[in-house]
């Protein structure tokens, strides 16, 4: 077994650690005072390449690479989460139409998402339809060549300031999960419109808020794939994105340990480091452990997604594992910082804010879990 990276893989981590020391970390403590979006920076990330990454070359994309993908999300993730999502979860607008789009979605869409750095946003959830997707009310109705939208969507990624949206409707609401489509909405529809900004624990950097939909005509051509598969693309979407999230709790743990480490090595009591005491050895140890169990697991699904082999079980392994990780060795990084560590001065505060909603968002670990169990005893 090779663990190698590829020479490409290695140049886009290099392209993306720079990006993330250059660009993002300069502007973390602008975006958590403002709450805002880093758009001129989601921009940034077509101009210097790595919107292209695991995008076909006949789009405007460098090649097919998962794994590409996931080392740009966890080195994004070191310099600031809120990049990190702004970069993956955006995006995946970009991917759904690259996953299932027809030939003419992907020539008329993909090129001029990748080239110009536009954000979209996937509207799934609803207040009545977590966890459970397929509870959803949001209707399509059929209306000679065109669909007729009409319903509310929360919690979406980018609400505000995307500028493409893939909505998840049911077109057949006694067919339950096989009666949900994905309709591709130009947000300057009329009858669109945004409602509510949640104001967030963390993660304020990337901005969150309702969807609301009332009579939005889409045209017949803006189905993405085929009427009533909708719940089947969007779950086989998640399965990659889960990899992604994994990545951010495992970005998020890699920085939370290197700030230790240096911290300890400074810090001086009783007339010495406290790296020199034992305790805190015992637990840059297990810190160190976690993050390297977590990365392999993670690099391993995303190796299996890009070999076309089931990756299903190991994305939710990955998403489990890398966002509980990422949050215990935050955890343990604020323990060895004291006092200090709770304080805004110092990014852990932030940090700890930010990678606690890994285990919530594309789904909670709990699903994983169930996930998980069901692939073991099928």
């Amino acid at each position: 077994m090779d663990f190698r990276l590829t020479e490409d893989q290695e140049s886009i981590r290099e392209l993306a650690a720079k990006f993330a020391k250059e660009v993002c970390a300069p502007e973390v403590e602008t975006i958590e005072a403002e709450h805002r979006f880093p758009i001129e920076t989601f921009r940034k990330f077509s101009e210097v390449g790595l919107y292209s990454v695991n995008f076909d070359e006949e789009y405007g994309g460098i090649g097919k690479d998962a794994l590409a993908e996931v080392i740009v999300v966890e080195e994004l993730t070191k310099a600031s989460l809120s990049h990190a999502a702004a970069f993956q979860i955006n995006r995946a607008c970009a991917g759904l139409i690259d996953e299932v789009g027809s030939p003419e979605q992907k020539a008329k869409y993909l090129p001029w998402m990748i080239e110009n750095g536009i954000p979209g946003s996937v509207c799934i959830t609803e207040s009545g339809a977590g966890s459970d997707a397929a509870s959803m009310r949001t209707m399509a109705v059929r209306d000679g060549d065109d669909w007729i939208l009409n319903g509310t969507k929360c919690f979406i990624t980018g609400a505000g300031v995307s500028e493409l949206y893939i909505v998840c409707a049911q077109t057949d609401r006694e067919l339950g999960a096989k009666g949900i489509t994905l309709f591709i909405v130009d947000p300057s529809t009329p009858g669109f419109s945004i409602g509510k900004i949640e104001n967030k624990m963390g993660l304020v950097g990337s901005q969150t808020g309702e969807v609301i939909l009332q009579d939005v005509r889409v045209p017949g051509e803006n189905v993405l794939g085929e009427v009533g598969k909708g719940f089947k693309y969007v779950m086989a979407n998640l399965d990659g994105a889960r990899i992604g999230t994994a990545a951010q709790g495992l970005g998020t743990a890699e920085a939370a340990l290197d700030l230790a480490i240096k911290y300890s090595k400074e810090r001086v009591q009783f007339g010495r480091p406290i790296s020199k005491f034992q305790g805190i050895q015992w637990y840059l140890a297990e810190m160190a452990t976690k993050v390297d169990s977590a990365k392999w697991m993670i690099y391993h699904a995303a190796w299996l997604k890009n070999e076309g082999l089931p990756f299903s079980k190991e994305a939710a392994m990955a998403k489990l594992y890398g966002t509980t990780i990422g949050r215990e060795v935050v955890n343990t990084a604020l323990q060895i910082h004291g006092g200090y560590g709770y304080m805004k001065d110092y990014p852990l505060e932030r940090m700890y804010r930010d990678v606690r909603i890994t285990e919530i968002y594309e789904g909670t670990s709990e699903i994983q879990k169930v996930v998980i169990a069901g692939q073991l005893l099928r």
